[in-house]
């Protein structure tokens, strides 16, 4: 089972243009469906800009056990626990780097983590005899390997001219998710030892360059959990992100969790 292949409230979905961390400042099961469709925008080094539509995300947020800052703050998740608009990358295996965006407000550690792209054009280096465009970036450690996004770029906020941005979805990306052209699959996330039955991952279901597609078991989990597919993104848990900064007010959580 899908969800429904409307599109999200016009309110949560930034026009084209660069988004700024107001607009990530929610929880990150909001934001990680709405990131569908928007840009991630990488310069590189050389001066070159190479451009990616996310089609594939998964929402970490403090009471999840699977996310990195749900015991402690540390030296490698501190971004997490700063304000939204930020990134995290962090390695995998000694080898595979993932790019996340930190969410939620400041003190509340979430961040999505960016499984997908379709990217506009080859990566400088690649073959396109070998390397097919649309599998470049089908999974998190490809696509920064073929970004070349590394743990240089952790801590370093989401803006033109630090190397990594995010812009907004294309009003031709919107204008096909409204007339049904395009639609979203709500599902279990990958890889997960802990929270492996929460449905917070998304994708494109249209996009060939999603890393894994679904099973209709787990998509019909995603259907009936606390995540309704009738409801929209995040509404109901982000009552548990709103139980979380009640219990932190007052408090600085970024200096009172220990290193």
């Amino acid at each position: 089972m899908r969800s429904p292949p409307s599109a999200p409230p016009k309110s949560s979905t930034p026009a084209s243009g660069v988004i700024t961390p107001d607009w990530l400042s929610r929880c990150a099961t909001q934001v990680a469906p709405d990131l569908l469709g928007c840009v991630l925008v990488r310069q590189l080094p050389s001066g070159e800009t190479l451009r990616g539509v996310i089609v594939e995300t998964e929402a970490y947020t403090p009471s999840d056990p699977a996310c990195h800052a749900y015991r402690r703050r540390t030296a490698r998740n501190a971004v997490m626990f700063g304000p939204a608009g930020w990134a995290y990358v962090y390695l995998i295996y000694g080898m595979y780097h993932c790019f996340n965006v930190v969410t939620d407000l400041d003190g509340v550690p979430s961040a999505v983590l960016v499984r997908a792209l379709e990217l506009d054009r080859l990566p400088p280096g690649l073959d396109p005899s070998r390397d097919k465009l649309h599998r470049v970036a089908a999974g998190p450690g490809k696509l920064c390997r073929a970004l070349q996004i590394d743990l240089s770029l952790t801590a370093t906020p989401l803006a033109p001219g630090q190397g990594l941005w995010l812009e907004g979805r294309s009003p031709n990306f919107q204008a096909q998710l409204n007339a049904g052209q395009l639609s979203f699959v709500q599902t279990t996330r990958i890889g997960l030892t802990q929270g492996a039955d929460r449905p917070w991952r998304w994708y494109v279901a249209e996009s060939k360059a999603v890393s894994r597609r679904s099973s209709p078991e787990s998509q019909q989990k995603a259907a009936g959990d606390t995540l309704s597919r009738d409801l929209p993104s995040g509404k109901r848990q982000n009552s548990k992100c709103e139980d979380f900064r009640q219990k932190t007010q007052g408090e600085d959580l970024r200096q009172s969790l220990p290193l």
